[in-house]
C-alpha cells in the first residue's frame, strides 16, 4: 500500500510543471485524493481535492486558476497540473489518500526561481 509522486523539479516563474501521484495496494477508483504542499518553516496546506469519481474537486484561493487536479482511473494516477508558477510555490509537495485511512506520499520537491 503506497503512494508515489513524481514530477518535481527546478521551474522558473510563470513555467509549468505536471505532478503525478501513483497508488498501489488499494482500490483506486473508490477513493478520494488531495495534494498538499509544504513550504520551508511553513505549515503543510492543502491545495486541491478530487473525488473518486472526479466529479468534485476543490482549490485552495492560493492555486485556484493555475492548478488543475486530474486522476486517470486506469492508471492508477492522480495528477496536479501546474501553469503560472509562482516563488511562492515552491515546496515539497505531497499526494494524500484522503478516505478512509489517511496515506501519504514521500513527497516531491518543486523549486520556482529564476
Amino acid at each position: 500500500v503506497q503512494l508515489v509522486e513524481s514530477g518535481g523539479g527546478s521551474v522558473q516563474p510563470g513555467g509549468s510543471l505536471r505532478l503525478s501521484c501513483t497508488a498501489s495496494g488499494f482500490p483506486f477508483s473508490s477513493t478520494h485524493f488531495s495534494w498538499y504542499r509544504q513550504a520551508p518553516g511553513k505549515d503543510r496546506e492543502s491545495i486541491a481535492y478530487i473525488s473518486s469519481t472526479g466529479d468534485s474537486t476543490y482549490y485552495a484561493d492560493s492555486v485556484n486558476g493555475r492548478f488543475t487536479i486530474s486522476r486517470d482511473n486506469a492508471k492508477n494516477t492522480v495528477y496536479l497540473q501546474m501553469n503560472n508558477v509562482k516563488p511562492d510555490d515552491t515546496a515539497v509537495y505531497y499526494c494524500a489518500r484522503v478516505s478512509g485511512p489517511w496515506l501519504w506520499g514521500q513527497g516531491t520537491q518543486v523549486t520556482v526561481s529564476s
